[in-house]
């Protein structure tokens, strides 16, 4: 069986951690390379890092803060926001980061995708998907940071993604971001048990329950977070120890 993963989350906006709820509200949450460094040494899995405003501003993800929190961690470290080539994947690469999220490019571009899973290795090619769950019960995709509404149905994109090369989903719910009510169950189990790839649950973890529950009841891989660790509401290996009680199989 494989160990289930607990992944910090850096959301960054001119070179700070931010966090907001159902994607707005936005406040500051600290200096990232302090955080990443933190998360690190308590035991996190992974790190995202989001680099939230790149794609609206029509610029490429920070390199250099990028390099700066590689340098102090040693968990594998995914980052995103602009990215729309292979060149843009190859300079992160070289300056730290082990695989990249991508996110409307690949949406609006398909192909991205399965040129950088060719240049790189599905394993490096994380599809992130912001999904909404609207007033007729179906879940679609949203675009530029949750801004724009799609009338593509999540279950769709997802499959035509992890067809097209992309090795992981990261799946994140405008409705349940930032709430602190808990992940959206019924959506990341839809896509944990119809995808051959793993699937990261993203947007509204409040307890440790919200964790087990994830893992347990909608078979996600892995499970995101990132206000709750930023303002210190839970530590990652107080989390670890509830979830290896609840014999949940975790890397301690």
């Amino acid at each position: 069986m494989l160990t289930k993963r607990i992944i910090p989350c850096l959301d960054i906006k001119d070179g700070r951690t931010v966090k907001g709820v159902n994607f707005e509200n936005i406040r500051d949450a600290g200096d990232p390379v302090e955080l990443a460094l933190l998360y690190s040494q308590q035991g996190a899995d992974e790190l995202v890092f989001l680099d939230i405003t790149a794609t609206v501003e029509k610029r490429k993800t920070l390199v250099e803060l990028v390099k700066r929190i590689a340098a102090n961690i040693n968990i594998p470290f995914t980052v995103g926001g602009g990215i729309s080539s292979v060149e843009d994947v190859s300079l992160l690469l070289q300056n730290g980061a082990d695989k990249v999220s991508v996110n409307t490019a690949a949406y609006k571009n398909p192909q991205l995708i399965k040129e950088l899973s060719d240049a790189f290795g599905s394993q490096c090619v994380v599809l992130a998907i912001d999904t909404k769950k609207e007033d007729d019960g179906e879940w679609y995709v949203y675009l530029n940071g949750g801004r724009t509404k799609t009338d593509t149905k999540t279950t769709d994109w997802a499959k035509q993604g992890v067809e097209l090369g992309a090795g992981e989903i990261l799946l994140t719910s405008m409705n349940n971001d930032g709430t602190k009510a808990g992940f959206a169950l019924d959506i990341t189990g839809t896509l944990s048990n119809m995808l051959p790839v793993p699937v990261i649950a993203s947007g509204g973890a409040g307890t440790m329950e919200h964790f087990s529950d994830v893992f347990v009841n909608a078979n996600a891989d892995a499970a995101l977070a990132a206000s709750i660790f930023h303002y210190k509401e839970i530590e990652i290996k107080d989390l670890k120890k509830y979830l290896t009680e609840q014999k949940i199989n975790i890397r301690i």
